[in-house]
């Protein structure tokens, strides 16, 4: 048998191949550990696989913050809202995001 028993993984040309590839990741993290003088390699293969992990769960986190923002100028932009629709989206964006303390030190604007 030749090749592919990682479904050539040394070929994922970006981040976001591998990050597709998860799983073909974790097999070969796996293997490298399991040959006994590649742990450097294992570790390192290791590493990659938890920053794609807290990528995902801060990005998920940010995306959830983010959406009713996105969703107000993308139908305002196609005229199906109002600006305010976008001042309401990112109000509420902002008293998630930041501290009381902070809130009260932002500008205040009122929709137009």
């Amino acid at each position: 048998m030749s090749g592919g028993s990682y479904n050539y993984l040394y070929e994922a040309c970006d981040l976001e191949d591998l990050q597709n590839r998860q799983h073909d990741l974790r097999d070969m993290a796996d293997r490298l550990a399991a040959l006994g003088y590649a742990q450097d390699a294992a570790t390192e293969t290791e590493e990659l696989l938890a920053l794609f992990r807290q990528w995902q769960i801060r990005a998920g986190v940010r995306i959830r913050r983010l959406e009713n923002v996105w969703k107000a100028i993308e139908w305002w932009d196609s005229a199906d809202w109002s600006e305010h629709r976008v001042h309401e989206a990112l109000a509420e964006y902002r008293s998630d995001a930041i501290s009381p303390s902070a809130r009260e030190a932002l500008p205040h604007s009122e929709p137009s």
